[in-house]
C-alpha cells in the first residue's frame, strides 16, 4: 500500500514542496470531515456575505478558506496565499519558497443538495526570497507551476495530484486517515462522445461555439457522425474528476452575458492547476484558442474561457474557432 507521505518521498526530492502539498491535504481531510457531518455541523447555508468576485458566500466556503489560510500561513516554506474568495493575497513567511493558491470550495452551491464538491490548489516558486511577498508574485504562467491537485469531496475523498509528468491519484481511507494510492499514472482517451456544458448560455456564446455545441447535438445524423452525451457536475472539480477518470470535454467558453468578464473560470485558482493536470494526463486544455498554461496573468483574479479534456475534441473546437476568425 503507497500512502501520500511516501509517495512524495519516493518522487519528490523537493522537501519544502513536499511540506506544503502535506498542509493542503490534511485540511482536506478536516473539510472531508465536515462535510460528512453536514447540518450536524451548521455548515449549511449562506455566510450572509459575498466574496472578491460578488458570489454569495456559503458557511462552508469561508470555513474551508479560514482553515487553507491559517494553516499554509504557519507553514515555513510558503511565503504567500492566494484565495479566491479574498480581495489580496496574504503574506506568510518571507523566507518561504513557496505560493500557493486555493479555491477553498469549489462548487459550493452543490453542499446544500449534498452533491460533489471540492478544493483546487496550485503551488508557484517564490522569487523574492527574504521580501514579504505581494500580489504581483503571483503573476506567473501556469507552466511554471511545481504541483497542482484538487481534493473532490464525494462518496469518498479522492485527491488528484501532479509533481512531476504524470497524474496520480489517491483515496482517502476513513479508518486510517492516510491518504491511498490508487492510481499511479492517469490518461485520458484523446477522443471522446461526452461533454460538459451549461448550455443555458447558448444565446450568449460566439458562433463557433454554438456551431460546435450544435454538431453535438445532431449525433449520428449530422457532420459528426456519432451521438454524444452530455454530463454536467456544476462544479469544475467534479467535471474535470470525471473526465480523467474515463475521458471527455469540459468547457465554460467566453460568452457576453457580463460584459466585463472575459470568463467564468479564474485563471489562476481554476483554469491553471486543471490544466496541468489535464495535461500531463494526455488531455488539453485551452482558452478555445491559446493553450491556458501559457497565458501571461495580470491580475490574480482573473477571468478566462476554458476548454480542456480529450486532446482531439479540444483540438477540434480550437479548429472551429480558428477557422471562423480566418474567415
Amino acid at each position: 500500500m503507497t500512502t501520500l507521505t511516501s509517495y512524495l518521498d519516493q518522487h519528490s526530492t523537493n522537501t519544502e514542496l513536499n511540506d506544503v502539498i502535506t498542509t493542503v491535504t490534511n485540511v482536506g481531510k478536516t473539510i472531508s470531515q465536515l462535510l460528512r457531518k453536514g447540518a450536524l455541523a451548521d455548515i449549511l447555508g449562506e455566510a450572509g456575505n459575498q466574496n472578491v468576485q460578488g458570489e454569495d458566500q456559503k458557511k462552508l466556503d469561508v470555513l474551508a478558506n479560514d482553515l487553507l489560510l491559517d494553516a499554509l500561513a504557519k507553514n515555513t516554506h510558503c511565503a504567500g496565499v492566494a484565495s479566491e474568495e479574498l480581495d489580496n493575497a496574504t503574506p506568510a513567511n518571507a523566507d518561504g519558497s513557496l505560493l500557493v493558491l486555493f479555491d477553498p470550495l469549489d462548487g459550493s452551491s452543490n453542499i446544500d443538495i449534498n452533491m460533489a464538491v471540492g478544493t483546487i490548489f496550485s503551488i508557484l516558486p517564490y522569487q523574492r526570497q527574504g521580501q514579504t511577498s505581494e500580489n504581483s508574485d503571483f503573476l506567473q504562467a501556469g507552466n511554471q507551476q511545481l504541483a497542482a491537485g484538487y481534493l473532490l469531496y464525494g462518496t469518498s475523498t479522492v485527491l488528484a495530484l501532479t509533481i512531476t509528468e504524470n497524474v496520480v491519484m489517491f483515496s482517502l481511507d476513513p479508518d486510517t486517515g492516510d491518504y491511498v494510492l490508487i492510481e499511479d499514472n492517469v490518461q485520458i482517451d484523446a477522443d471522446t462522445s461526452e461533454y460538459a456544458i451549461n448550455s443555458s448560455n447558448y444565446r450568449y456564446w460566439r458562433a463557433p461555439m454554438q456551431q460546435y455545441i450544435d454538431e453535438l447535438i445532431a449525433g449520428e445524423a449530422g457532420v459528426r457522425g456519432r451521438d454524444f452525451n452530455t454530463r454536467w457536475v456544476a462544479a469544475m472539480v467534479g467535471d474535470v474528476h470525471r473526465i480523467l477518470c474515463r475521458g471527455g470535454l469540459f468547457t465554460y467558453p467566453f460568452d457576453t452575458k457580463y460584459a466585463h468578464k472575459a470568463g467564468k473560470l479564474r485563471l489562476m485558482y481554476e483554469a491553471n492547476p486543471m490544466s496541468l493536470l489535464i495535461e500531463r494526463a494526455g488531455g488539453g486544455a485551452t482558452d478555445a484558442v491559446n493553450r491556458i498554461l501559457d497565458i501571461e496573468p495580470t491580475d490574480i483574479h482573473q477571468r478566462v474561457p476554458v476548454v480542456l479534456g480529450s486532446k482531439n475534441e479540444v483540438d477540434y473546437v480550437k479548429d472551429l474557432h480558428v477557422n471562423y476568425s480566418e474567415k
